[in-house]
């Protein structure tokens, strides 16, 4: 919160235009790709599949999405669980080697503007004909995993099927109903089964940070940024994802053959500094507990939680794809792991938006069936890691981006003021910046002489750039720095 400071200057509207430009993103697709893609469209997906129009299942998006990748199910049953999980059958509309393909491999992924998106696929496929959405029958890729009492699976199934979802809702209506007692009937067994895999998940030392996420939003006529809350329903859902993504990976780690999404345990370094970090803090670090279960015993808000989670990013660093070929001579990495989740994974739940999630779907539906993959497929597998490395590494600078400077536009006019923050990361003793978070406007940024971690403080804010997205903040009585102009 501001504690003192000039009158206020209206802010400044971010400009995302500049932000497409900057970064290059594409602005269309090529003519042969619409044409390509509105033809896939038309006929319709190839190849036999299982009819599963009578499975009750539901998609959970935020309000508005067309690129829906998945419909759920989840009963309880005599033994335990049943999932179903039906994921958008993007494969059956791409031809291998096709303008299509070849487009969607340059994009790597969808990229996420407050304004708008820039598809991976057109959105003849991506928002109708490829998209589960509550209109009538749409071809999938169908996961069904049972599950025992002690919600871990015992048989999984993958096939392509035809499905038909009863319901296009939303994370908030979802937790509306559940907290009502009124929840759609698909979800039946999810909020239990949820919770389960959540213990699980713990069990294995996967790690949830909880740090506050950021989001650009609109404001009346400009845009403002606030903290996006998880619903306990989102994390449910999440769960949902996570197994099938375990799924596949042990499919394709038998086989010998795929694509998995890894994070190596931290190091004993990293390790070491987190918890050195805790306990300065304050937190206890019970004889042999696992940072996992230090993280999830921390209150949900308040300076210390907040500092302990910035620091345990430490612990989540060198996440990449990871190919493999036991016939090709590329053995299964020695660590397959992820290990912030805790199991290995991969992505093969939204082929929408992501393309390595096609690749993993038909690499599954080959093996699954007792077939070899595809020459096609296997000749992928090499160059993908990189394509989503470069993808993600661009995504993450755009989101980045369009958060920093619409931060940089509300703060502006403010430059002199006193903030009261929470201290994140204290600065190092060359010199080197801390970093602050504000709670109104949710902002992280540096800040240079940040005191000691894990406490408020008062710091002046110094610089606020709306063109380059430059925010910092000084403690003591720092002279400011300047921004840039409003306009």
């Amino acid at each position: 919160m501001a504690v003192s400071g000039p009158g206020r200057v209206p802010p400044a509207t971010p400009d995302f235009a500049a932000i497409r430009a900057e970064f290059a993103l594409p602005q269309e697709f090529p003519p042969e790709v619409l044409v390509e893609a509105e033809r896939a469209a038309a006929r319709g997906p190839a190849g036999e599949r299982v009819d599963a129009t009578d499975l009750p299942l539901v998609t959970i998006d935020p309000p508005g999405s067309k690129d829906l990748d998945q419909a759920l199910g989840v009963v309880r049953t005599a033994t335990g669980y049943r999932v179903h999980y039906a994921i958008a059958d993007v494969g059956s509309f791409v031809r291998p080697g096709g303008a299509l393909d070849a487009e969607v491999r340059r994009r790597g992924q969808t990229v996420y503007l407050p304004d708008g998106s820039v598809p991976l696929h057109p959105p003849t496929l991506s928002e109708r004909a490829a998209s589960l959405l509550p209109d009538g029958p749409r071809p999938a890729v169908l996961w069904t995993v049972e599950l025992d009492g002690a919600a871990e699976p015992v048989s999984v199934d993958v096939r392509r099927a035809l499905v038909r979802s009863a319901a296009r809702l939303d994370y908030e209506g979802v937790q509306a109903d559940f907290d009502a007692g009124r929840l759609h009937p698909a979800l039946a067994g999810l909020p239990e089964l949820g919770r389960m895999r959540r213990a699980l998940a713990l069990g294995r030392g996967a790690i949830e940070l909880e740090m506050p996420e950021q989001e650009v939003v609109p404001d009346g006529a400009g845009w403002t940024v606030r903290v996006r809350a998880r619903s306990a329903v989102e994390q449910w859902n999440e769960q949902v994802s996570l197994l099938t993504g375990a799924s596949a990976a042990g499919i394709m780690i038998e086989a010998g053959v795929g694509l998995l999404r890894t994070l190596p345990a931290p190091d004993p370094e990293a390790l070491a500094g987190f918890r050195r970090t805790a306990e300065e803090l304050g937190v206890a670090w019970p004889d042999g507990a696992h940072p996992a279960e230090v993280l999830a015993g921390l209150p949900p808000s308040g300076a210390v939680p907040l500092a302990v989670r910035r620091a345990a990013t430490a612990l989540l660093r060198g996440a990449r794809y990871t190919a493999f070929d036991t016939a090709a001579g590329v053995p299964v990495p020695e660590d397959p792991g992820h290990g912030g989740i805790g199991s290995t994974y991969a992505h093969v739940t939204a082929p929408l938006r992501r393309l390595v999630d096609r690749f993993g779907s038909e690499l599954c539906l080959a093996l699954a069936a007792g077939q070899e993959p595809p020459d096609w497929l296997r000749a992928a597998l090499p160059a993908l890691p990189e394509v989503m490395a470069a993808s993600d590494a661009l995504a993450g600078k755009v989101g980045r981006a369009c958060v920093d400077r619409t931060e940089a536009g509300l703060l502006v006019g403010r430059i002199g003021e006193r903030f009261e923050v929470v201290v994140l990361r204290a600065g190092g003793p060359e010199g080197e910046p801390g970093e602050v978070f504000l709670a109104d406007p949710p902002v992280v940024a540096r800040c240079a002489g940040a005191p000691r971690a894990g406490r408020t403080a008062l710091v002046r804010l110094t610089a606020a750039d709306p063109g380059t997205g430059r925010i910092e903040f000084a403690a003591g009585d720092a002279p400011a720095s300047g921004a840039a102009p409003t306009a």
